[in-house]
């Protein structure tokens, strides 16, 4: 019996490590169809299933699992070893690193040479949502990820390290004003970050708040808040000198502020394999704190 092809096997663990045969054909540049004939090129030579096809996507099966088990990291490293210079070992190597734009700014960005000393790498960041910057992570895209959402999937692994607290903020001329009847500045038209604590505080859904303004960046939106445009809930590293320095306010000062968990996500024993790639999770940890 013929062994299954390099590129067959690096497409059943792309599907393996991201859940989906859509995700995986956009990360490998396949159209779908290629990817479900390489995953059934796999499954004839090796004589099983390997996923479980349901309308969520795509489940490894325990033999599955096994074989990306025996697979995976070999498929890597063949990879590593042809890659082109100056991405090829482990001291030259470009450590990609994905989280939410305004967490790396202003967290990791004004110490991002600490990183790369850390690394003994390059370091390449990338700015995104948590749910694109898993899946590029599965599909070997990014080699870390801050994430707000910890990844449901097989092959990656997190652990939570950092509690974000969110304050409900305005400009000083919004004082003594019920937070009702202050505009809201938004980061997307369902108020996500806004609702959240309005649920968490108040123990109901924003229904009656109008809103003055969407923009998809807590930066701009911090921005927009200090200008006097309404009111905002922002994390509190964002503001904490605006609110000691009196350029910000908080409307409400809960006894329990809400919190958001950020998770340190990598693929599964890639900390273990790579030391740059453990060198800079431990470094961020540092760094987001």
């Amino acid at each position: 019996m013929s062994a299954p092809s390099l590129d067959h096997l690096r497409t059943f663990v792309t599907v393996h490590r991201t859940g989906s045969l859509t995700r995986a054909a956009q990360l490998l540049g396949l159209s779908q169809a290629t990817v479900s004939a390489h995953v059934q090129a796999v499954e004839a030579v090796v004589g099983f299933p390997v996923f479980e096809r349901g309308r969520a996507g795509v489940t490894t099966t325990a033999k599955g699992l096994e074989l990306a088990r025996r697979v995976a990291a070999h498929l890597d490293a063949i990879e590593d070893a042809v890659s082109p210079p100056g991405l090829g070992g482990d001291a030259e190597r470009a450590v990609h690193v994905g989280g939410p734009a305004e967490i790396l700014s202003l967290m990791v960005v004004p110490r991002i040479a600490e990183l790369i000393a850390a690394a003994n790498a390059p370091v390449r960041l990338t700015f995104g949502l948590a749910q694109e910057l898993l899946d590029a992570l599965a599909g070997g895209a990014l080699d870390v990820v801050v994430s707000a959402v910890p990844p449901q999937r097989e092959g990656l692994t997190a652990v939570p390290f950092y509690d974000e607290e969110f304050v409900l903020v305005a400009a000083p001329t919004w004082a003594g004003r019920d937070p009702e009847t202050v505009p809201v500045v938004a980061y997307a038209e369902n108020l996500p970050i806004v609702r959240r604590y309005w649920r968490s505080i108040f123990d109901r859904a924003p229904s009656a708040l109008r809103v003055a303004a969407v923009i998809p960046d807590l930066r701009g939106i911090r921005e927009a808040v200090l200008g006097g445009v309404g009111m905002s809930v922002l994390p509190a590293y964002m503001v904490a000198e605006d609110l000691r320095s009196g350029g910000l306010i908080a409307l409400d000062e809960p006894e329990v502020a809400p919190l958001n968990t950020l998770y340190l996500a990598t693929r599964s024993g890639d900390a273990e394999r790579f030391p740059a790639v453990s060198a800079v999770v431990d470094t961020l940890r540092r760094f987001i704190a």
